[in-house]
């Protein structure tokens, strides 16, 4: 009876260790893919497992587009579905990617939240203010997390540059200028199924302005902790009709505060790709030049300074890291943090007016 009672504990012990490790092992996020016509998709699709996520399903009508990046991604087509309600279904996600057209984002919304999906979508969160309201009022309805993703939310340099400021290392912000841009979607030679909305000013809410203004709104947003501009003025063009007949394809936008400015400058005609920011304080400025480049001086009197920074930390280099984070409550944004849905109300809010400032020549005030 003893060398029974002896041996009972011993199996005891013996697996409480493997018990633990996996009550301990978190659970990958099961996530589906609402569309393929936004090339962000490839960030998702090509993603390295890092054992954060599961895509369950794709929602995609486009058969021979879903057979395309099946052979370059190597997913199976039994995954692909031609609606989102038979990808639910079927796959149960607890979170959605939208990449598909910016004015479909509502649609997603409407179909996810009320059975408490929560939503990543991509850059810009709606192509009007009409549409955000009803996003974020189903979102609030339903308890679930809607976030939007920019690449620039990922660049180490601009979370370095933040501190600096917070931490009055330059003074008081004086002006911020943000550009972002390319040659132009026909130019780098994208494909057709994302040319076909991203070119059209419905499905993309206009051109250059929302495709590229939407970054500069939402760090500017962010640099004054939430703070809404008091105006907006833009100006638009279409450079080259030949090619853009029914968007802009030039912006520049100018946010006033009470005592800076914001510059945005978003752009179809740039020879060389660029997505920095120049951050002017009253002592000094930080450049924040590319992803891990960022230049720095902080007074007259001292030396400019660059670094190379280094990726930031898991979950924060990753949108799809960070929306599980999120999601299964082990990180809470921020006040009017890049991702949230605070600041991307109000980044909504300045596109919005900058295509009416644009349109009829005048300033835009924005109601406080």
């Amino acid at each position: 009876m003893r060398n029974i009672l002896f041996l009972f504990v011993l199996c005891i012990l013996f697996l409480q260790p493997q018990m633990s490790t996996s009550q301990n092992k978190k659970e990958s996020l099961k996530v589906g893919v609402i569309g393929l016509t936004h090339t962000h998709v490839h960030w998702i699709l090509g993603r390295p497992d890092r054992g954060d996520i599961k895509i369950v399903g794709i929602v995609e009508p486009n058969k021979d587009l879903a057979k395309r990046y099946a052979k370059q991604h190597g997913y199976s087509m039994d995954i692909v579905f031609d609606t989102m309600e038979e990808m639910i279904k079927t796959a149960n996600p607890e979170a959605v990617t939208a990449f598909g057209t910016i004015y479909d984002h509502l649609k997603v919304v409407e179909t996810c939240a009320p059975k408490g999906i929560h939503i990543m979508v991509e850059k810009p969160l709606a192509v009007s203010m009409d549409h955000a309201l009803k996003m974020k009022a189903l979102a609030e309805k339903h308890n679930i997390h809607l976030l939007t993703n920019y690449e620039t939310t990922w660049y180490a340099t601009n979370h370095k540059a933040y501190e600096m400021v917070q931490k009055g290392d330059i003074g008081d912000l004086r002006k911020v200028v943000v550009h972002d841009g390319h040659k132009g979607p026909i130019e780098l030679g994208i494909n057709q199924e994302f040319l076909d909305w991203l070119t059209d000013p419905i499905a993309n809410g206009g051109g250059a302005l929302p495709d590229f203004g939407c970054y500069g709104a939402n760090l500017i947003v962010w640099l004054n902790k939430g703070e809404k501009p008091e105006s907006v003025f833009a100006v638009t063009q279409t450079i080259k009709p030949d090619l853009y007949p029914k968007v802009d394809d030039e912006a520049t936008i100018i946010l006033k505060y009470p005592k800076m400015q914001g510059i945005i400058q978003a752009s179809w005609n740039w020879p060389i790709a660029r997505k920095d920011m120049e951050i002017y304080g009253k002592k000094g400025y930080v450049f924040s030049d590319n992803r891990s480049d960022i230049r720095y001086r902080l007074s007259e009197n001292d030396d400019e300074v660059k670094e190379k920074l280094k990726e930031r930390p898991a979950p924060l280099d990753d949108p799809f890291a960070l929306l599980a984070a999120v999601v299964k409550n082990e990180i809470t944004l921020p006040p009017y943090d890049l991702s949230s849905i605070e600041n991307n109300m109000i980044v909504v809010e300045i596109l919005d007016a900058a295509k009416e400032s644009a349109k009829t020549g005048k300033i835009i005030s924005l109601k406080k």
